[in-house]
């Protein structure tokens, strides 16, 4: 048996009703009925019509997103074929008739009917399918800054009757280029050769190469996509270092250390034979002569584990010409470290780069973009410091406007022991070498003078 006054029953009534517009109006009143000492208080009208909207919105919501998906899978590719000129005729055509109708203009009427005859003209040149085999071939997909980027588009008519003369675009970033085919005849192939700039490093999308049939009066363009879009990476410039930076990055003769190992490259002593050591670490000579067995005992060597800090904050170089000297610094660097198959952490304000081969080095190094950020190139020191706690050699790639303050800041946080080293990129800066405290900073104004002033550090 319910219980209750009638009213509060109707009330229940009508919340259940409501559905969750009843609920949320609910819970906003009851709020207030339930507070100690307090008189229940009138809804607010602006919270009752917001409450009601947004519960409007909810129930709307599955409708608007499958309207959405119906008018881009069908409506859009219809609607997309009119150009912008033809859009205007189309509207002057509608107006001029509705003129002609409402004063009698026979004249109106006459450039109306005009205007939609241009359109079925126009309906015939894009009507009809095209059966084109298209295939768009790069060269290399990762160059470098200044090299040639050269690719072809390759068409042929795989139907058995002649393709109308058309014009083929492809997007090249943001710009497109715009190739023009004959009249074909079938199994006919027609190929383009082109070549993209790499004045700059970027991540160019070249593609996806489609077909353009338009009317002579450009009222209708109708597009078909032929092929998948291809990143193609311009990488930072780089410079070999063959050599330079063995003077100071150990490997295989290693630093020592007093820690003893059984086995490694760099010999210690002889000892004796412990089950459990490995048979081929067995001095046989001595062995025969002590008449006991002997084996060798190493000193374990530290192996060179390289980590570099490059500051990507623009508030720290002059130019977007220093900038691009430093990513190319750092990935100089970075590709000789890992071609001597050394250890390698690459760290920016952003976060780390990948590092396990320099393709994927120099391809997230093409990725880098600079931004005016707070983060400074000290800050970066320290995140690398703790990023990369057993780094054996420190570099910081900094812009001209980090100062020697700084310099040393970056430098007290790298342990003791690190053999830390600043490339400081200034352009137009005659190359040299500083000392600051226990960090060595080099100052480079062309990418050319990078191995010259390696050469001076392990000097």
């Amino acid at each position: 048996m319910s219980t209750g006054t009638p009213l509060k029953r109707a009330a229940a009534t009508v919340k259940r009703s409501l559905g969750p517009l009843g609920e949320r109006l609910g819970a906003l009143g009851g709020g207030a009925a339930k507070l100690p000492g307090k008189v229940p208080s009138k809804l607010h009208p602006a919270a009752v019509w917001r409450e009601a909207s947004q519960t409007l919105a909810e129930s709307l919501a599955p409708l608007w997103k499958q309207l959405r998906r119906l008018w881009f899978a069908y409506a859009w590719p219809v609607l997309s074929v009119v150009s912008i000129l033809g859009w205007v005729v189309l509207g002057a055509t509608v107006l001029l008739w509705i003129a002609g109708q409402a004063w009698g203009w026979q004249e109106a009427k006459s450039a109306a009917f005009v205007a939609f005859l241009l359109f079925l003209f126009a309906v015939a040149f894009i009507l009809g399918r095209s059966a084109y085999g298209v295939l768009l071939d790069l060269s290399r997909t990762r160059v470098a800054v200044g090299d040639d980027a050269v690719g072809s588009i390759a068409v042929s008519n795989t139907s058995t009757r002649p393709l109308l003369p058309a014009d083929l675009e492809l997007p090249v970033g943001s710009n497109t280029a715009v190739f023009h085919l004959p009249r074909m005849k079938p199994g006919q192939v027609h190929e383009d050769l082109f070549t993209i700039p790499t004045a700059r490093r970027a991540v160019i999308v070249v593609g996806p190469v489609r077909s353009v049939r338009a009317d002579p009066l450009h009222l209708l363009r109708r597009r078909v996509l032929w092929t998948d879009p291809v990143d193609l990476y311009v990488h930072p410039k780089t410079t070999v270092l063959a050599g330079s930076a063995a003077g100071f990055i150990r490997d295989l003769e290693g630093m020592p250390t007093t820690e003893l190992s059984s086995a490694d490259v760099s010999f210690h002593a002889l000892r004796d034979y412990v089950p459990g050591d490995d048979r081929r670490h067995i001095h046989w000579k001595t062995t025969a002569r002590t008449n006991k067995l002997m084996v060798r005992q190493f000193e374990e060597t530290r192996r060179a584990h390289l980590a570099i800090s490059l500051s990507i904050n623009t508030d720290e170089y002059e130019s977007e010409a220093e900038f691009e000297l430093a990513i190319s610094v750092a990935a100089s660097i970075g590709r000789q470290a890992i071609r001597e198959q050394r250890e390698l952490d690459v760290l920016t304000q952003k976060g780390p780069l990948r590092c396990e081969t320099g393709r994927n080095l120099l391809d997230d190094m093409t990725r880098i973009v600079g931004a005016p950020m707070r983060r400074t190139a000290v800050d970066l020191a320290r995140t690398l410091a703790d990023t990369v706690p057993n780094a054996s050699v420190v570099f910081f790639v900094v812009g001209s406007g980090v100062t020697a303050t700084q310099l040393r800041s970056a430098a007290a946080s790298v342990p003791a022991g690190v053999r830390s080293l600043a490339v400081r990129v200034q352009a137009g800066a005659a190359p040299a070498r500083a000392n600051i405290a226990d960090l060595t900073v080099l100052t480079i104004g062309d990418l050319d003078d990078l191995a010259l002033v390696l050469r001076k550090a392990a000097a």
